[in-house]
């Protein structure tokens, strides 16, 4: 470790030992959950750093995305150094079974998936002895600390892209200030989406030179794909009906969502809703809500259509998002309603829809206001004002045409920032494009 590195603390090497201590009970459970979700005893290991690929010749660069959005976001930025970087490798780790399931559909070429080791010095030690990264690129949020030390002991540089960290975590860290420090100062790169997270990372430590402003990388991240046959059906089924969709949901929304859709079927009676529930899991309990608010809908994990009749489309399923956004030009997205965060707004966006959301965005701050001031979305706060705003651009499709092609400008926009920090990735991190 050199001193440019800052130096491990006592906390640091209680943490190391504590994970390599309760490795194997971590692993049960995750191993668990990964099984629940139709994942292979062998792949499960990958967990615990034994690789099931192997790796390719050359110039390997690691990404790691969490979950489904982080993931999804590291696509964007391995399909763009993929361009510059014609002879390199991508390796994608992620934590869960739903990431893989999504990023599986959308690999692009030259690049693998393998799940995360789990923090602990066995596991990170077959991992890197494994692959050999030439460098390691982090997107949002994931600071595991042995993961992090151990890679840049191995000589790859690190990055930490789309920073995101939330007041909470921030606060936790405040309170291992030396060990926070040497932990932000593993990294040769931070891209951060506001100044607000920009201003925490310099509190944590972060050195000043390594910080940059990089926006939100999901807005440069390929739409998502559509199945055509589906969305042949559905419309054959709706006809000429009008539609909006309620993406993404909550528990607490659906009941906000359903209140507003059944005043609006007073002045539309044929309008249907295309409910779409973060997990698709509750379907039965959304199924139950509407019930409750004597409104009839169908379910598309039981295989059916909307008919006549139907005033909700409950679409409790993963991975078709692209198929519903397609269907409408409006899409209210969930996690806004309640202090959860927000949704991707690009993706909607990318479709050609209008976006509206609730007031708690915060996970894409930098992202809302500005596309609100250009007309692309709307915000509302309670039952009334979605009800409102969905029945303002159905009855002016003029106006409602300009909020979609605001909306679709807004994406363009934000995406054009990418191609400026694919090229710092490439000098900070000594991405070689000759030798890949």
């Amino acid at each position: 470790m050199t001193s440019s590195d800052g130096s491990p603390t006592l906390l640091y090497y209680l943490y190391r030992s504590a994970t390599a201590l309760i490795a194997p009970f971590a692993y049960r459970k995750v191993a668990a959950k990964l099984a629940a979700q139709g994942v292979s005893a062998q792949r499960q290991r990958e967990r615990l750093g034994h690789a099931t690929l192997p790796r390719p010749d050359g110039q390997v660069i690691w990404f790691h995305g969490a979950s489904v959005g982080e993931s999804l976001a590291a696509l964007t930025l391995i399909n763009r150094l993929g361009d510059h970087l014609p002879q390199a490798r991508f390796l994608l780790t992620t934590g869960t079974a739903t990431a893989q399931q999504v990023v599986a559909k959308r690999m692009p070429p030259r690049c693998c998936h393998q799940f995360a080791p789990l923090d602990a010095a066995g596991p990170v030690r077959r991992f890197l002895s494994h692959w050999r990264p030439s460098a390691g690129i982090f997107v949002e949020s994931e600071l595991w600390p042995v993961t992090l030390v151990s890679t840049r002991r191995s000589g790859a540089k690190l990055a930490l892209v789309n920073a995101r960290l939330s007041d909470r975590s921030m606060a936790r860290w405040r309170k291992k200030a030396p060990t926070a420090r040497f932990v932000m100062q593993q990294f040769s790169l931070f891209l951060t989406q506001n100044q607000h997270i920009s201003d925490g990372l310099l509190e944590l430590g972060a050195p000043a030179d390594r910080v940059r402003g990089g926006g939100n990388l999901k807005a440069g991240a390929d739409p998502l794909p559509i199945d055509d046959d589906a969305l042949a059906q559905l419309r054959d089924a709706l006809g000429s009906r009008p539609t909006w969709v309620a993406s993404s949901t909550h528990i607490g929304e659906e009941q906000v969502v359903l209140t507003a859709h059944k005043a609006l079927l007073k002045q539309h009676p044929e309008l249907c809703l295309m409910l779409v529930p973060r997990h698709p899991d509750r379907g039965a309990h959304v199924a139950d809500l509407v019930a409750k608010a004597g409104m009839i809908c169908a379910r598309r994990s039981k295989g059916e259509l909307p008919t006549a009749k139907t005033q909700i489309y409950l679409a409790d399923t993963m991975g078709e998002l692209g198929t519903w956004y397609a269907l409408s030009p409006i899409v209210f997205l969930g996690g806004s309603l309640e202090p959860i965060g927000g949704h991707n707004p690009f993706e909607v966006a990318q479709a050609g829809a209008a976006v509206i959301t609730g007031p708690g965005y915060h996970n894409f701050a930098e992202t809302f206001p500005p596309m609100i001031a250009a007309k692309g979305a709307v915000e509302v706060h309670d039952a009334g004002q979605l009800g409102s705003a969905v029945s303002d651009w159905l009855t002016q499709p003029d106006a409602l045409q300009q909020a979609q092609q605001a909306a679709v400008e807004f994406s363009r926009q934000q995406s054009t920032v990418l191609d400026g920090l694919v090229e710092m990735l490439i000098e900070q991190l000594d991405l070689d494009a000759t030798n890949g």
